[in-house]
């Protein structure tokens, strides 16, 4: 159960909707967030819900039978739209598109990427300066430095910064420059760490492991939503299987099965999701088809070039073409649902 408190209810008032939750045996958690106060109760004993609904200072009650609450679309009418500031949202009416290397390298790579985003109206840039690799003798990242002279070159140009956080220690020093923490695949599950995003008031972008469930991804979003931070994004990054004819293998069926359960904004990460830069765009399209709300991938002016990654980055004109399609594609998508809504059969 999910009861949303005026945040402006008075501490008798507080104290009597907990009294209330308590004596039906449910024990009440609370959350306060940039968007509301919420207590979270959880329990098995069946009650009428009017018991809770009427009292002062509840401004509604509703029943969630999922075990990540906060995150479900049981409870929101509608989903989620993360407003970045400066006219960037992520998950409305426009497909959210994310780009840009996998590494960030140098001054010059900087510029020639975020030219190239402007010149498309991509408003995010995504980008790492602390690399998880599986080699420990591999690039790891240009680090602080890297982020603040990428940060100083992107807010003159009006676009936002997108990029991973690896330790709990990084939170802190990045916050003044990006605008999304994301969480990669392989930290999907370090609950230290979302527990900390969950006390910042930044976009978090949370990637699915690459061997997590459906019910992982959400229950990690739930930790950031549950510390205070409902901005929060889900990524469908392609998960490890059997299959070694490609990267991995991306999870199109998490997508509809992801916006059905949650009201949080789902991103595809297709350069990740096959990990072959001549199959990215068609993945991405088919992420969008099946009801993305945005796009991460990777983009370099010579992908043969890049530190990291080359083989599933796309160059300028690929990501110029991929861009126009799958915008073009995300409006006749949301044009077919307007014209044969999910209650109506077409004539």
């Amino acid at each position: 159960m999910i009861v949303q408190v005026d945040p402006k209810a008075t501490v008798s008032q507080l104290d009597a909707i907990k009294d209330a939750i308590k004596a039906i045996d449910y024990k009440a958690t609370e959350v306060r967030t940039q968007r509301g106060f919420y207590l979270v109760a959880i329990g098995k004993k069946d009650f009428d819900i009017r018991s809770i609904g009427h009292l002062e200072g509840v401004l509604d009650v509703h029943r969630v039978s999922d075990a990540y609450k906060l995150v479900s679309k049981k409870w929101k009418v509608g989903y989620s739209e993360i407003d970045l500031g400066d006219g960037v949202k992520v998950g409305g009416d426009e497909l959210a598109l994310m780009a840009g290397p996998c590494s960030i390298e140098g001054e010059e790579q900087i510029v020639q990427v975020l030219t190239h985003l402007k010149s498309q109206g991509v408003r995010v840039m995504r980008g790492g300066v602390f690399k998880p690799r599986t080699s420990p003798y591999s690039f790891q990242g240009t680090g602080m430095d890297g982020l603040k002279l990428w940060h100083q070159h992107a807010k003159a140009l009006g676009i936002k910064i997108i990029s991973e956080v690896m330790s709990v220690q990084d939170i802190g020093p990045m916050y003044d420059y990006i605008d999304i923490y994301q969480v990669g695949a392989r930290n999907s599950q370090n609950f230290d760490l979302l527990r900390e995003l969950g006390h910042v008031d930044k976009a978090v972008l949370i990637k699915r492991g690459m061997s997590g469930t459906i019910e992982d991804l959400l229950q990690s979003a739930e930790y950031v939503f549950s510390g205070g931070n409902e901005r929060l994004m889900l990524c469908e990054r392609g998960i490890r299987t059997y299959e070694q004819a490609y990267r991995n293998t991306l999870d199109i069926n998490a997508v509809p099965l992801l916006k059905e359960k949650s009201h949080l904004p789902v991103i595809v990460d297709p350069s990740h999701g096959i990990g072959i830069r001549r199959f990215v765009e068609q993945v991405a399209l088919a992420g969008v088809a099946a009801g993305g709300d945005g796009l991460i991938f990777e983009v370099h002016a010579v992908p043969e070039k890049a530190w990291s990654d080359g083989q599933q980055t796309l160059n300028f004109a690929e990501s110029k073409r991929l861009i126009h399609k799958a915008r073009r594609l995300f409006s006749f998508c949301r044009a077919l649902e307007g014209e044969f809504p999910l209650d109506e059969e077409p004539a």
